[in-house]
């Protein structure tokens, strides 16, 4: 390995210049590393670049002296068995179960609750480098057939197939270019999905995505005679997902523009009110909420009512009626707003199930389908409870608990009796009670108070000062609640604190946390992240010498900006998948959904907004950086690589001291969904056995200490 610039400086790979420099506002812009926007399948440049960096990454990761400590530590972490949520349809139950180090869960399914478990399909036969994904899957209402979509190297696409419950065997239909879709059967005939035109050739992974068109397939036919049910071709940006009431009386269409929650609501009358199914040539659509303002989710319907949850008139989200029978519909409050966010609501048997948060943790309870008060559903500890997916008529439903030291335990539920019992519990490989789980709260620059989780092993000794990870996200209304990861796990049992920040941008305290962290408000979250730091430091947990950040995606551009904002403070840093270019995020596959957040770069507030935070345009020379690891996968094409690749060239290039700034590029994979088993091992035990180097932590051979 060569080195330059001083001790530990790596000799990196000289990055081609060009001239470019463009004015927008009267600011002159230069993008001198464009060309590594390129494609690497049809770039043979940006192709070689990537094989100069994997030259000096790949080495320098490998040598790493802790990696192979992590590794086996992961590697027993990650050897539990764990299930999906079951889904019930017909007196089938269907849900995924892994044994432990399989690449990708199979699918199983089961004959009532009793039933012995078989296996309906095992994505880990689909590709040799396990690298093919079972996405979602959906049975149909009797439970006879099973739709489920197929992700490939991580890409966003999806290819929809369907197999036969009983007999295992994969019918002739087939779906592609399906993307950001659900599957949603009409009865047991056919089903909705959500789909963009074929791309051509070359641009699958970065072209825009417009016109989405909702299609129908009936089961026994092929795709080209799918019919399309719903598209707004005078409104390209919009997006089109469907939902069907359980008593197939409704299609129930979600339109949006952007990742900001405020939709369109159509409506497909099914049925008549006789209950006879319409044919196709009579689904007619009609608008039931118009114009992008509100947020709209659908809850269930039961004849002519349904349910939704929505902001319109209250920040933190409560629950409507709308009754369909007359000429107009009526709406009606069934759950007021109240102090903490509502999270989800479902209707389970006769009763509709309330999931709420309070400082980034859940909370569970029962009411009566007109609100009456019944019963609060018990949880375990700080934690997060999902699930309590269920249907009207019965009073059974599945939801699991999960915190930082405990993967999902699954539990059946009954609505009836309010009773949980459990349906699948994992064994591990450590105590839970060997970890200390605590929250704490700090005060950000204006004074917000915002909250935090620690956890570490309730033996470390934190007099000193501890390697600590500290992570957050920041962004598009999206909660960061307590769960498990056998990678972050793997640094606590290795002796590191882990550090989870709610820093505005989420949705942890309703819309307003949401508000405050986004477009001219963004460095909100930048401040608030700093700030964690800075309290880590204040109250003894860590030192500057000792403390790592990490974020993935919109985490990725928060990880970059505080970095240049203050690269005193850190160690060092991994930014994962981000968005860091911040003047052409919008230009490519679904980067313009994202202006919700950020804003458009084309609008001059918006524009210098942007700029200033941009971490692409915003490195300086001359300032000691923390030792530095962007990650990224070559078929990412939700934040495509470009990002990663121009703010690294940009990174090596400026004269930041001589820690390690490195990219490490994924092959076969995307944006993180779908990733298999063995590659996040081999992945984090070389990403955090970076942070561990730059952070002092000490990582013993023996993975079962």
């Amino acid at each position: 390995m060569l080195f330059a610039g001083g001790k530990n400086a790596l000799a990196y790979p000289e990055t081609r210049k060009v001239d470019l420099v463009e004015e927008q506002f009267g600011v002159k812009v230069a993008d001198p590393y464009r060309w590594l926007e390129d494609d690497v399948r049809n770039s043979k440049a940006v192709a070689d670049w990537v094989a100069a960096q994997k030259a000096v990454a790949d080495p320098y990761l490998d040598s790493l002296p802790g990696k192979q400590a992590l590794a086996a530590r992961m590697k027993a972490l990650f050897d539990y068995e764990r299930f999906s949520l079951p889904q019930k349809a017909g007196g089938n139950y269907f849900f995924t179960k892994i044994d432990g180090l399989q690449n990708q869960s199979p699918l199983y399914v089961r004959k009532g609750l009793k039933g012995k478990d078989r296996v309906l399909i095992d994505p880990n036969t689909w590709s040799k480098d396990g690298a093919t994904a079972l996405d979602q899957y959906e049975p149909s209402p009797n439970g006879k057939l099973l739709a489920y979509s197929i992700q490939d190297g991580g890409s966003d696409w999806r290819s929809i197939k369907v197999i036969d419950v009983k007999t295992g065997q994969t019918l002739a239909d087939e779906v592609k270019w399906a993307k950001f879709t659900n599957i949603a059967w009409v009865g047991n005939e056919g089903f909705l999905y959500s789909r963009f035109a074929e791309p051509q050739k070359g641009q699958e992974f970065q072209a825009l995505n417009e016109n989405q068109t909702l299609y129908f397939h009936k089961i026994g036919t092929p795709q080209s005679e799918d019919k399309p049910v719903y598209a707004t071709p005078d409104r390209p940006k919009l997006g089109h997902s469907a939902q069907v009431t359980h008593d197939n009386r409704w299609v129930v269409i979600t339109s949006a523009q952007g990742t900001d929650d405020k939709y369109e609501i159509s409506l497909i009358p099914l049925a008549s009110k006789k209950g006879k199914l319409l044919p196709l040539d009579k689904w007619k659509p009609q608008t039931l909420i118009a114009g992008l303002e509100h947020d709209w989710q659908l809850i269930e319907g039961m004849g002519d009512q349904l349910w939704f949850i929505t902001n319109k008139g209250a920040p933190k989200l409560k629950v409507v009626k709308v009754d369909l029978s007359g000429a107009d519909p009526v709406f009606s409050d069934i759950i007021a707003e109240r102090s903490e966010p509502l999270a989800r609501a479902q209707i389970v048997g006769s009763r509709l199930v309330l999931s709420y948060l309070k400082d980034a943790a859940s909370l569970a309870e029962m009411v009566s389908l007109d609100g009456k008060p019944l019963q609060r559903i018990q949880l375990n500890s700080i934690g997060t409870a999902s699930g309590f997916s269920g249907k009207p008529g019965d009073p059974e439903t599945f939801y699991a608990f999960s915190s930082f030291n405990q993967p999902g335990e699954i539990y059946l539920f009954d609505s009836t009796t309010g009773k949980s019992s459990v349906f699948a519990q994992p064994k591990l490989s450590f105590d839970p009670a060997s970890i200390s789980i605590e929250q704490r709260f700090y005060a950000s620059k204006d004074g917000t108070k915002v909250p935090m989780f620690v956890v570490r092993k309730k033996d470390i000794d934190l007099s000193k000062g501890t390697p600590t990870l500290l992570y957050a996200y920041g962004g598009f209304n999206l909660p960061q609640l307590p769960s498990f990861s056998a990678t972050r796990m793997a640094w606590i049992q290795s002796g590191g604190v882990f550090v989870l920040a709610n820093i505005r941008g989420g949705s942890e305290y309703g819309k307003a946390w949401h508000d405050a962290g986004r477009l001219l408000n963004k460095q909100n979250v930048f401040d608030d992240f700093i700030a964690a730091g800075e309290y880590l430091i204040k109250e003894g947990i860590t030192t500057k010498d000792k403390l790592a950040i990490e974020g993935r995606s919109n985490g990725g551009l928060l990880i970059g900006a505080v970095v240049n904002q203050r690269p005193d403070l850190f160690a060092a840093g991994h930014a994962a998948v981000g968005v860091m270019d911040m003047l052409r995020f919008d230009r490519f596959t679904a980067g313009r959904y994202w202006v919700d957040d950020y804003g458009y770069p084309n609008k001059e507030a918006d524009f210098q907004n942007l700029l200033g935070y941009s971490p692409y345009h915003n490195i300086e020379s001359g300032y000691q950086y923390p030792a530095m690891i962007v990650s990224t996968a070559d078929t990412d094409d939700r934040v495509v690589p470009g990002h990663s690749f121009k703010y690294t060239a940009a990174l090596q290039a400026a004269d930041t001291g001589p820690k390690p700034k490195i990219i490490r590029i994924e092959t076969r994979a995307g944006h993180g969904s779908g990733k298999p088993t063995d590659k996040l091992i081999e992945e984090y035990s070389e990403i955090y056995g970076f942070l561990a180097k730059w952070t002092g932590l000490e990582l013993e051979n023996d993975a079962a200490k």
